[in-house]
């Protein structure tokens, strides 16, 4: 009998291009949405663009697309912990502190934790010996990657961390629920981005601030098209194929190399500059990514 990690119907490449193309997506998605949140856009008006647009793409697929699988309880806590808005709102008002390279870290990076954590609590499957190995450098690598930006201190500091390791949390939550129950990526597309358009966009609309009348048409137009393509689409398809072909684990420590692109493309788009440490951190991190890899093929 399968694990609740595996599947008899595993298609390891189809896995390891669609954890490759969540990488980077979210790369894009960090760095995107750093730059969003730098401008008059607020949090509030980042995921309203993001799910006017996907909500309004996928509502007219929900009763054929719908995961029937899932019981409701199940798809309530996929609604809520998964890339929806409070993981947006958590991200971005997470990202108006730190730097997009460390919003990757304390986002991506502690995913793996949380997840490996729910597996073995729920189903009490332990990774094998590799894995945890590869997954320690990966973390090792990551809190290199944070030094330099934990040497500035504040409250505002910890609270973007915090933010960012809340994110991290709630969908390490969708991560396992994505294997458990089998959700294909289509179906993923309509639990996600439908509801939370239809719970959100009033919400934006009676309470929440918003800078959208003050910003830069050219902004507002980077911020719908890519966060309704990006994160609401294309992250969403991949993503569910890589936790069904890869298990919820190594889908976990694979986004973790995140940070690395992410990083990397901070710094010709939104001119930030790396350390010495932190590109060691970022060899460390892919070398622990290449071990989780090659753990997952022995």
């Amino acid at each position: 009998m399968p694990s609740a990690t595996e599947t008899p119907t595993q298609n390891y490449r189809l896995g390891l291009f669609s954890a490759v193309a969540v990488l980077f997506v979210w790369s894009g998605f960090l760095v995107v949405s750093r730059a969003g949140v730098q401008s008059s856009l607020t949090a509030g008006d980042i995921t309203m663009l993001r799910f006017a647009i996907a909500g309004a793409m996928f509502l007219p697929f929900v009763r054929r697309w719908w995961p029937r699988q899932v019981p409701l309880w199940g798809a309530c806590l996929m609604i809520l912990c998964g890339p929806g808005a409070l993981y947006s709102m958590l991200t971005f008002a997470g990202l108006a502190q730190p730097s997009a390279a460390h919003g990757g870290i304390f986002t991506n990076a502690a995913l793996p934790i949380f997840t490996l954590a729910i597996v073995i609590a729920v189903t009490g499957v332990w990774p094998k010996r590799a894995q945890v190995t590869a997954l320690s450098v990966v973390e090792a690598g990551g809190v290199l990657f944070a030094l330099p930006g934990l040497e500035v201190s504040g409250t505002e500091k910890a609270l973007g961390i915090a933010l960012l390791m809340a994110a991290a949390a709630i969908i390490s939550v969708y991560t396992f629920c994505l294997n458990h129950w089998r959700v294909t990526p289509r179906q993923a597309l309509v639990l996600i981005n439908v509801p939370n358009a239809i719970l959100f966009l009033p919400l934006w609309g009676a309470v929440l601030p918003t800078g959208l009348a003050e910003a830069d048409p050219a902004m507002i137009l980077l911020q719908a098209v890519y966060q309704a393509l990006g994160p609401s689409f294309l992250a969403v398809v991949f993503y569910a194929l890589s936790a069904t072909h890869l298990g919820p684990t190594m889908t976990a420590g694979f986004s973790a190399a995140v940070p690395v692109t992410a990083a990397l493309m901070a710094v010709p788009l939104l001119g930030e500059q790396l350390t010495t440490l932190e590109w060691l951190a970022i060899g460390v991190v892919t070398a622990g990514l290449l071990l989780l890899v090659r753990a997952r093929c022995g």
